[in-house]
């Protein structure tokens, strides 16, 4: 196999290492508002199951969550799903798994507002969902922004753990380029390095200049 048939194969299986990428941004940061909101709900049991959520998601391994995912279905409740679980499974995990994260990381943010702020817009008589939209939620966002940066980066390199249960994604296709026959060897795995890193790199330019687009809230 020459190199840039091998780099060919890794760019295609990019495609789904940048869905599972997209689609957990796209699906965990409004989970993990909601998340957000749940743990500090006024009803008890609520709060309870959420705050066991949290620490079950932070607390066990990503990669396991995802085996469990794709695995208990079957194996408990000889349910088998249509079309390709395998890639399903891979982002049901991602999502609820950094939602948790997000959460943390909002409750902290909006915790850190000071309460002046709340009584400042109940005196203008703002809402509740008001005062939220239009104060809080802008404050957040930039105070929470390099948390979620980081959490961000991470997400890129946790994609490969999609492996586990054998989704083709670029690390997977890079172990069975690896072990081929006639393959490049251990330059499939610096090559596929270079695509996370360049990824990676782009995701922080962004990141960067969404954070400095923001500098007006300070």
């Amino acid at each position: 196999m020459s190199f840039w048939t091998m780099v060919g194969q890794l760019a295609y299986a990019f495609i789904n290492t940048f869905l599972i990428f997209l689609l957990t941004l796209i699906g965990s940061q409004p989970l993990g508002m909601l998340v957000y909101f749940c743990k500090k709900s006024r009803f008890l049991p609520l709060r309870l199951l959420t705050e066991i959520y949290i620490s079950i998601m932070r607390g066990t391994p990503l990669i396991l969550q995802i085996m469990v995912i794709y695995y208990v279905p079957s194996l408990v409740f000889h349910f088998t799903f249509p079309g390709n679980w395998r890639f399903y499974a891979v982002i049901v995990a991602f999502i609820v798994n950094y939602a948790a994260y997000f959460a943390e990381i909002y409750r902290g943010g909006i915790e850190s507002i000071e309460i002046g702020q709340y009584e400042a817009a109940q005196v203008l008589g703002y809402t509740k969902l008001q005062t939220f939209i239009k104060i809080i939620l802008p404050q957040m966002i930039k105070r929470t922004l390099p948390s979620v940066t980081n959490e961000v980066i991470t997400l890129v390199k946790d994609t490969s753990l999609a492996s586990a249960i054998g989704t083709i994604e670029m690390f997977t296709k890079a172990k069975q380029i690896a072990v081929s026959p006639r393959s490049p060897g251990m330059l499939t795995f610096l090559a596929a390095a270079v695509f996370y890193y360049v990824f990676n790199v782009i995701v922080a330019f962004v990141m960067k200049r969404i954070e400095k687009a923001l500098n007006y809230y300070q």
